[in-house]
């Protein structure tokens, strides 16, 4: 490591020991009750959250505890990698263990979308609304996550998180625009969203459909869903870490978001 390497590194361990550097939590807790991704009936279903003790300091297992979990890869808190849809499935690198590492941390822009959902639970994010939000806050840099924030997360009831009537899911999103403004004038490495996927709920009926699945896998970038905590984030400066577990050909995974953002004085 060069000098100037070891420099940059040792500012930074001293900015988080003096707590400079705050760390933020954007995960959701990972339990039975939170609420799983529903698909329309013909299709099968992901695993939803379930946990079992092996031992707790009992005659199982007198000095430890440990448990068995399983879910499906898109449960809670997640990662969406390239793979996860049919337009990424050839990338060489798209799933959870082939993943660049450096990819994994990357800085975070995010646009306040709260008002509007709030109003409308099916709002769309447009390439309009991001030029807007450019001209008060500056370009949205290459290699940004760029994460919409909606108060989703604070909907602790899962039947007004999810959302469904009987035409399907009611959540916000972004619209084609937007999305293709990312992929393509902005080279984004990813979205991320509050709700539990990066689509709007009625985005089936897209056209294309679920257009930031197709257009963000398919050009090699990420999704993360089922974040929280958003408002706690500046509009920008905020640096993202999002390893997803390294799972063989892993399509995605649940992981622990975090973020570091500058202490205030």
């Amino acid at each position: 490591m060069t000098p100037s390497g070891q420099d940059l590194l040792d500012r930074m361990a001293g900015a988080l020991a003096r707590r400079r550097v705050r760390v933020i939590d954007l995960t959701q807790t990972l339990s039975h009750s939170f609420p799983s991704i529903v698909l329309p009936p013909e299709f099968d279903q992901s695993a939803p959250f379930r946990s079992e003790p092996i031992s707790r300091y009992d005659a199982d297992g007198p000095d430890w505890y440990w448990n068995n979990f399983s879910c499906g890869e898109h449960t809670g808190t997640h990662f969406d990698a390239p793979i996860h849809w049919i337009t990424g499935r050839d990338d060489p690198r798209g799933a959870t263990d082939s993943i660049e590492p450096s990819r994994l941390i990357a800085p975070a822009c995010v646009v306040d979308c709260e008002a509007e959902t709030a109003k409308d639970a099916d709002f769309l994010l447009t390439r309009d609304h991001l030029l807007a939000w450019e001209r008060d806050h500056g370009r949205i840099e290459k290699g940004s996550w760029l994460l919409m924030r909606t108060g989703w997360s604070k909907r602790s009831d899962a039947t007004l998180y999810q959302n469904f009537d009987e035409t399907g899911l009611h959540t916000p999103g972004p619209d084609l625009s937007a999305v293709r403004f990312l992929v393509d004038e902005r080279q984004v490495i990813g979205f991320g969203s509050e709700t539990i996927g990066t689509d709007a709920g009625q985005a089936a009926h897209f056209s294309p459909p679920y257009p930031c699945h197709s257009l963000m896998h398919g050009a090699g970038r990420f999704g993360l869903q089922c974040l929280t905590g958003l408002e706690l984030l500046p509009p920008k400066g905020a640096l993202l870490i999002t390893p997803p577990l390294k799972i063989l050909r892993g399509s995605g995974s649940p992981l622990r978001v975090l973020a570091l953002v500058e202490a205030a004085d």
